[in-house]
């Protein structure tokens, strides 16, 4: 497990280490050291033309800084994102690698990659660790879905001058602890009086950290209050507010879901106002048969609308795909479901991104459903990265026309846009 005991010289004459995490590496499924590893995936698994990244992963050790800095500094591509899974470890060289990844100016993002190569079920055993050891890239694949970065990781993670989490990818903080063994028998005023000017200093660190990383204050002030033995998820609200990720509209890339009946989902957030809050938005687009698919839009109520409103899907500004119509009404969420066929799926694939209109009916009731988006609709982008890729995959396992299943339900199995506030595989506090 992360070593309890972080140690200084005798009788107190160097300052302690300070450490962000405790919990077990192993249970966590975590490397205890640090990797770093150039990986290389299918078509846009990073993004649009993207298809290679820098994976780094594990605990922070107290090495970490310096192998990371020189594996970094052999990469040409500065543009490369780096994609971080981490549960933290050592604060001070999180602090390192940030200054070093903020020279460089990088793209950090928080998302879990797994390499082919390696057992079944495992990425952190030796043979693995050496295939990620290799120089040169290794085939892998990459999710945001249940990545975090935890811990002395957020540190790490705000060094990048362009930063994303996306929806289902958490960041999570807490307050450090200071841990050391003491040599000698001095008095236990001396140790405790020792103890608090050390916290003291490595506030005042951390705040001028975070003030060199372009961070609001405000996260300074929410770590001091979060107990190291306890983990405090940052809300996307936070993460605008901080200036973490700034972004108004967080997405995932469309990506299948291995289910007893698979389907490809999406999941956004969409900022509502000033940013104090975000609106869970997902889309999940089902096969049926060759020949036609489901589509289903999930989004959180705004219980602050007034009257019910109306979605349409456009793909182009001239060809409505799906919707148009009131939604069904469950709880806090609000279910659209509609049949598409083929040429609905096709023509949703030609393009780079889908139009999401949405109107208020009027006040004698009735609501604008036309194919086209008139201009009082309230309207946004979502990127179709990855759809194209999904829906092939979907193809393979899909029945013929002729042997088509019952339609699917109106209704996905959980009506809920199913994001975890923290994935499995976060250390128990």
């Amino acid at each position: 497990m992360f070593s309890r005991l972080l140690f200084f010289v005798a009788l107190l004459l160097v300052p302690g280490i300070l450490r962000a995490e405790e919990a077990p590496v192993e249970k966590a499924g975590f490397a205890k050291r640090l990797t770093i590893y150039l990986a290389k995936g299918p078509a846009n698994a990073c993004g649009a033309g993207c298809d290679r990244w820098i994976a780094i992963e594990g605990e922070i050790d107290r090495n970490a800084a310096a192998r990371i800095r020189s594996f970094l500094l052999a990469v040409k591509d500065p543009l490369l994102p780096i994609y971080v899974h981490s549960p933290g470890g050592n604060v001070e060289q999180s602090y390192a690698i940030a200054r070093f990844l903020r020279a460089r100016k990088a793209i950090a993002r928080v998302g879990r990659t797994s390499v082919g190569a390696c057992s079944a079920g495992t990425q952190i055993d030796a043979a693995c660790q050496k295939i990620k050891a290799v120089k040169g890239e290794v085939e892998a694949e990459l999710t945001t879905r249940n990545a975090m970065c935890v811990s002395a990781c957020a540190y790490l993670f705000l060094g990048a001058t362009d930063r994303e989490v996306a929806p289902d990818s958490v960041l999570a903080v807490h307050n450090s602890k200071l841990m050391f063994v003491v040599h000698g028998h001095p008095p236990p005023q001396v140790v405790a009086d020792f103890r608090r000017r050390e916290m003291v200093s490595a506030d005042r660190d951390r705040n001028l950290f975070l003030a060199a990383m372009g961070i609001n204050h405000e996260l300074s002030n929410l770590i001091r209050t979060v107990k190291f033995e306890d983990l405090h998820v940052l809300t996307r609200p936070e993460l605008y507010r901080f200036g973490i990720d700034a972004r108004p509209l967080p997405e995932t890339l469309w990506a299948v879901e291995k289910e007893t009946r698979p389907y490809i989902r999406k999941i956004a957030q969409q900022k509502k106002g000033d940013g104090s809050s975000f609106r869970m938005m997902e889309w999940r687009l089902f096969c049926e048969n060759k020949d036609r698919g489901r589509l289903m839009f999930v989004r959180e109520f705004d219980e602050g609308a007034a009257g019910k409103s109306t979605v349409v899907m456009m793909a182009g500004t001239t060809r409505a795909i799906a919707f148009g119509r009131l939604p069904a009404r469950f709880g806090k969420y609000e279910v659209w479901s509609d049949p598409v066929t083929s040429d609905i799926v096709k023509a949703m694939l030609a393009v780079p991104h889908l139009q999401i209109g949405e109107s208020t009916p009027s006040s004698d009731g009735k609501s604008d459903t036309k194919s086209d988006l008139k201009p009082d609709f309230a309207t946004f982008d979502i990127d179709t990265t990855g759809l194209e890729q999904g829906w092939t995959q979907l193809l393979a396992s899909c029945p013929a026309t002729s042997a088509g299943p019952k339609p699917a339900s109106p209704l996905p199995t959980a009506v809920s846009p199913s994001v975890n506030a923290v994935p499995a595989a976060s250390p128990a506090p």
